[in-house]
């Protein structure tokens, strides 16, 4: 049965048997098209459910609109709230981040581990398994806590670590001092990721927005109580951050215990099945981002060698905390790509996946473009916000081109990584980010940043030209993509997911 759509004009388009479409495959030379089993429609008017068919081929400009603010609307309603709530977790988290590199390492780790509890939940929710949800959720848990453990040794001797790696011995004590009094911070993450990702694939984003923004509030008022009222200074600002992170973590227990019923149906044994099985499918995704955050935390780090370190890695760490800022927004659309490639590519509906590809990327790159045209516009001004030292402004402003290719290389970026984690390509993307990063970028870096009069100039040129050769890469990976194959791929990965659909009955 096929879909019916409706023109500009309001009127309704006939049913049209999916045979007679005059079609032309998404790809030349694909092979059999799985279109022929699925429901098309024109361009809508509304937003479409899962069941209610693919896309036709677009033929004619009004498609295009339609196609586009189908496609935007579904991608903000996601992204939005998401970007907000980690927007607010970047405001508690940003000093715990610039002191030590240590939290940089545990947060990319746990929170690519956590994605892969994502996966495994939309996969229960398009196979009607709403049962298995708060289960794969539990086994997110007790492996993320697992993890927290095994990361506990690099909290403890984060000092000495850090002295390895060549800081000053003042910053590396102050840093080691710091990780040590948040590591219950780190332990919040393992409940923090899990259930976050249990209510992103649900699509209850805004109550993640709302906790988000409580939660910086309270922040807030703790900042002045520990450090205003009773002096506690570093030590009451690592208790403020241990309080607010694990009330954000509570909070969201809370919610899905309370009104999740669907997909929280109690603790359960089944959460301790097949763990190893769970393992072995979230290391790609983890390793996937922590190349991509380990190799910004290398950058700092061999920044802080250069002469004058201090006005090196503080000018440098103005600039990331720029581009961070904008970062959290493309992390919502990252996320909100990866929700929609995969239930696209779930209901099989193929051209839909490409479409919202399209339009996303297109879309972040104007967004990118407006931010990047904002930093040169304001070069000599915006690091203002940060510090009124002269010497250090000047610094920051010679960094702004770099800061701008960087923002507009990271509005792309972040959605072909998306759309690669929805469609279950972590493992070749881990391979592309090992090989562009540390065989390219660092090296031509550390050569360009030591070995000509560039210095802090020269690191940040190698870290953008591995990015951008990363970019260049994926970009051509989804453009050479057979959407149909990957339909039936990820329908094979359901059913490897879902897999264990009698457990269902066993729930205690």
């Amino acid at each position: 049965m096929a879909v019916g759509g409706m023109d500009s004009s309001g009127r309704t388009n006939p049913l049209r048997d999916p045979e007679s479409c005059d079609e032309t495959p998404l790809n030349p030379g694909a092979g059999e098209s799985v279109i022929g089993t699925t429901d098309l429609h024109h361009a809508p008017t509304t937003i479409l459910g899962a069941s209610e068919g693919d896309y036709a081929p677009i033929k004619t400009f009004e498609d295009a609109k339609y196609v586009c603010r189908v496609e935007s609307t579904k991608l903000w309603v996601i992204a939005g709230p998401i970007a907000f709530n980690i927007l607010c977790n970047y405001g508690l988290s940003a000093v715990a981040i610039s002191l030590s590199v240590i939290a940089n390492f545990s947060f990319g780790f746990l929170f690519w581990h956590g994605k892969r509890a994502r996966d495994a939940v939309r996969a229960g929710v398009r196979a009607g398994q709403l049962s298995m949800l708060g289960v794969y959720m539990q086994r997110s848990w007790i492996i993320l806590t697992g993890a927290c453990f095994a990361i506990l040794p690099l909290y403890v001797y984060a000092a000495p670590i850090l002295k390895f790696l060549g800081q000053r011995d003042d910053i590396a004590d102050l840093a080691g001092k710091f990780t040590l009094q948040v590591i219950p911070q780190m332990f919040s993450l393992a409940i923090n990721f899990p259930t976050q990702k249990f209510l992103q694939a649900q699509s209850k984003v805004n109550v993640l927005a709302w906790i988000g923004f409580v939660a910086l509030l309270n922040h807030v008022l703790l900042l002045y109580l520990f450090i205003g009222v009773f002096r506690w200074g570093l030590a009451g600002a690592a208790v403020a951050y241990d309080l607010s992170a694990w009330g954000i973590s509570v909070a969201q227990v809370v919610y899905v215990v309370g009104w999740c019923q669907d997909g929280w149906k109690g603790l359960s044994w089944l959460a301790f099945k097949d763990l190893w099985e769970f393992v072995k499918l979230s290391v790609a995704s983890a390793v996937m981002l922590c190349l991509e955050i380990w190799y910004f935390m290398t950058i700092i780090v061999l920044t802080g060698h250069l002469d004058d370190p201090v006005i090196a890695v503080g000018s440098l760490s103005i600039c990331m905390n720029i581009n961070g800022w904008e970062g959290m927004l493309f992390i919502g659309i990252n996320a909100a790509i990866s929700v929609r490639i995969s239930n696209e590519l779930g209901s099989r509906h193929p051209r839909a996946a490409k479409y919202s590809v399209v339009v996303t990327v297109i879309e972040s790159f104007i967004i990118g473009l407006f931010f990047a045209v904002l930093i040169l516009a304001t070069k000599d001004d915006f690091a203002i916000i940060f510090t009124s030292d002269g010497k250090m402004r000047r610094a920051v402003a010679k960094l702004a081109y770099l800061l701008g290719i960087t923002m507009l290389l990271n509005s792309v970026q972040p959605v072909i990584s998306g759309v690669a984690v929805g469609g279950g390509w972590q493992a070749l993307v881990a391979y592309i980010n090992l090989f562009c990063y540390y065989v390219v970028g660092l090296p031509l870096g550390f050569l360009l940043g030591y070995k000509t009069n560039l210095r802090v100039q020269g690191i940040w040129l190698g870290m953008i030209f591995g990015t951008l050769l990363q970019t260049i890469i994926l970009i051509i990976i989804i453009y050479k993509t057979n959407w149909n194959k990957e339909v039936d791929q990820a329908s094979e990965r359901m059913r490897k997911w879902v897999g264990e659909s009698g457990e269902a009955s066993e729930l205690t």
